[in-house]
């Protein structure tokens, strides 16, 4: 099983790393930019309703340029790029901790009501890390390929002190790599994540504005830190869009490689699973329609239930 697991783990952002060690080495800007310490937001939209979107690791705000057309009429849209990717410039220190602390004071100091978060793989680690921290400030979530614990969904064993030794490895690695040698490794890292040619290509140029400090100490971080009981903190419903497309084929790895996704938000008090059968990791970029199609799904249940504080 373990073996069904990683082929399809492969092409996350925590390979981007692991293959990195193994080898030695869309849209128009949308107005109103505003920045914090540990993330830039540019602000869009005419809804009422207010959406965050948070990217993975490496990736601009631009990655979400289809989910923000499709919503724009009827949520007011928050869009992230973290500090040290994309060429925002970085900041020192702890980074995930940072940006989850620093979101939820932008959600505070903005009047953010019920916000609904989506986040892609690191960015959908961060949704989880806000909304278990601040379960009462956070509307409904929505997780593309991101999970509470990314090495357990290849290893069932694993545990985040037992990471610590790759994971620091990873930090120094990418800390000696240029901007380009990032954007190099990162190019043949995302064949695996991205069908479209062209699309890999920008994905690929953001990496290769992106910050090797910042880089190596998210991933350090996302390696370290295991939220799969902190995730049972969370009062709002939780969509999961696994990307399955490399197993999707063979029932009985599909059913393998859903049952670890089921595993990672068993902890969630409602929460739902739902299989992206003609996605790579990027599934915004591979499959829109389908992710789309679940978001509205998702969100027009979640918004018939009681708001979060009369759960």
């Amino acid at each position: 099983m373990r073996q069904v697991i990683r082929e399809l783990v492969a092409p996350t952002a925590l390979a981007l790393g692991i293959a990195a060690i193994a080898e030695g080495r869309p849209g128009p800007e949308p107005p109103c930019p505003r920045r914090t310490a540990a993330f830039t937001v540019t602000v869009t939209g005419i809804g009422n309703r207010p959406m965050i979107l948070i990217p993975g690791l490496l990736s601009s705000g631009q990655v979400w340029d289809g989910v923000v057309h499709h919503f724009s009429s009827r949520y007011r849209l928050h869009v992230l790029t973290i500090a040290g990717f994309a060429g925002v410039p970085p900041v020192g220190g702890a980074l995930l901790p940072r940006v989850r602390d620093e979101l939820i004071a932008y959600i505070r100091a903005n009047g953010l009501d019920q916000p609904v978060l989506v986040g892609h793989s690191l960015g959908g680690f961060l949704a989880l890390w806000v909304a278990s921290t601040a379960p009462d400030a956070i509307g409904p979530v929505v997780l593309v390929d991101g999970v509470p614990f990314q090495p357990a969904l290849s290893d069932p064993a694993a545990t985040a002190a037992g990471m610590e030794p790759l994971a620091e490895r990873m930090r120094a690695m990418y800390r000696s790599m240029s901007p380009e040698q990032i954007g190099q490794q990162s190019g043949m890292a995302l064949a695996r994540m991205i069908s479209d040619p062209a699309r890999i290509a920008t994905v690929a140029a953001w990496a290769g504005r992106s910050d090797g400090g910042a880089v190596g100490q998210a991933l350090y971080e996302l390696m370290t830190t295991d939220l799969r009981e902190e995730v049972r903190k969370i009062r709002s419903d939780v969509l999961l869009v696994a990307a399955v497309k490399r197993v999707a084929s063979m029932p009985e790895r599909l059913g393998a490689a859903l049952g670890a996704y089921e595993g990672q938000v068993a902890g969630v008090p409602r929460h739902q699973v739902v299989a992206a059968r003609e996605a790579l990791h990027f599934v915004m970029l591979d499959d829109a329609p389908f992710l789309l199609a679940s978001m509205d799904e998702f969100l027009a249940r979640a918004w018939s239930r009681p708001a979060a504080g009369e759960r």
